[in-house]
């Protein structure tokens, strides 16, 4: 028997409503279960085959003692009229570790955290090779965890007040997406597994939970999944071709250099395909959620459309989404880039040599290759999802399949 609803209410006690189209068919649901349970059983394969097993490699940074505090007193980063030292100390702060008071070093610079009495801070303890029982401490940031934590604190209230219980279920899908990313994608990337399919595998897990968690275990989840997933491997096949075609190999970055001395075996050119496959994620969930809810929304206005009229009605709201996804995603990939995008110009390079240098061509080809998948998310999961509509419009008025749905 489907493991998928009959109706787009019937999972977990909440109301996950798609739209107003009629139950799908048993035979709908028998052939969309048919599909989706192998991809399912293939994920889980997936994310057994390349969970991370073994010790991890890490920094030697990562060693560091670093404490947290409260600045009782601070005096100013430079004194007038004294030159700083780029990276150098200029000024002290007495600084309570938790009961022990302690003076501690203010580096000097630009980036350098500015501290007053009270300012919460991060204090590095570094011991003297030649007497390890000599500490010297160091202010080097400010401690926000607890601005941070009101500040999730604001958000989950919010999405709640506004979305009840689906806006509960998109949290606790948000909360998934952080544990497969945190637990999964990360630590195995870190162990040498590719990157490419560590982010196939885990894009599929934060995909399946969290969009039947949010909208239910239904057919149009299903459709919305099936959209997502289709446009997926679009991009990853597409952002294949066009690093070979650039001969882009993912270094030309501060942190490219510093994980390939960290981790000397990481894939750099699949960490580049990798960011494109989760990035394009966070974007198609929406767009394939939403085309499935305007096909059934637009259905149940009119529920003698064909399944060609119900595509070609809802394509235009999807050209109109579409419209502004394009210009979101590349204005987030442009926005992540600024500071760099300014150095070069200020820099006086010429715009053809910007654009070609292998940072720069590798954030256009994520915006490019990245939007190519948004877009063919929309026809994909609008004509699944008219088609299954227009077959449960119908099947709603044959005895014969209502006796089987009943059976």
């Amino acid at each position: 028997m489907p493991f998928l609803a009959a109706h787009p209410g019937d999972d977990a006690g909440m109301s996950h409503d798609h739209g107003h189209a009629p139950p799908a068919p048993a035979k709908v649901r028998r052939v969309v279960t048919a599909i989706v349970v192998p991809l399912v059983v293939a994920t889980v394969i997936g994310l057994i085959v390349l969970w991370p097993r073994g010790a991890t490699p890490t920094m030697a940074t990562d060693t560091i003692q670093r404490i947290r505090g409260t600045v009782v007193s601070a005096t100013d980063a430079c004194a007038p009229g004294e030159a700083p030292t780029l990276g150098g100390p200029c000024g002290n702060a007495t600084v309570d570790l938790d009961g022990q008071t302690v003076q501690a070093t203010i580096p000097s610079g630009t980036s350098a955290p500015a501290v007053r009495e009270g300012d919460k801070v991060v204090v590095v303890v570094t011991d003297d090779p030649a007497d390890p029982s000599v500490k010297t401490y160091s202010v080097v940031d400010h401690d926000r965890t607890t601005p941070l934590i009101w500040l999730v604190a604001l958000f989950c209230a919010v999405i709640i007040a506004f979305g009840r219980w689906r806006g509960l279920a998109s949290l606790g899908g948000l909360a998934v997406s952080f544990f497969v990313l945190l637990v999964f994608i990360l630590p195995a990337i870190q162990r040498g597994e590719s990157p490419l399919w560590v982010a196939v595998v885990g894009s599929a897990v934060i995909m399946f939970v969290v969009l039947y968690l949010t909208h239910g275990v239904t057919v149009p989840t299903t459709v919305a999944i099936l959209g997502t997933l289709g446009a997926l491997v679009l991009t990853g096949l597409l952002g294949l071709a066009v690093t070979s075609l650039l001969h882009l190999n993912g270094s030309g970055s501060d942190e490219s250099v510093i994980l390939s001395n960290v981790l000397s075996g990481v894939d750099l050119r699949g960490l580049l395909l990798a960011g494109i496959i989760i990035g394009t994620l966070g974007v198609l969930d929406d767009v394939t959620v939403t085309q499935t809810a305007i096909v059934g929304e637009i259905a149940g206005a009119d529920p003698t459309l064909s399944a060609r009229r119900l595509y070609a009605a809802a394509i235009r709201v999807g050209r109109a989404h579409i419209g502004s996804a394009v210009n979101t995603i590349i204005l987030a990939y442009a926005g992540a880039s600024l500071p760099l995008l300014l150095l070069i110009v200020a820099a006086g390079t010429h715009t053809r040599d910007v654009l070609t240098t292998q940072q720069i061509s590798a954030e256009i080809v994520r915006g490019v290759v990245g939007t190519i998948g948004l877009v063919a998310a929309v026809p994909l999961t609008t004509a699944l999802a008219a088609w299954l509509t227009s077959l449960s419009h119908r099947a709603a008025l044959d005895p014969a399949e209502q006796v089987a749905d009943q059976a």
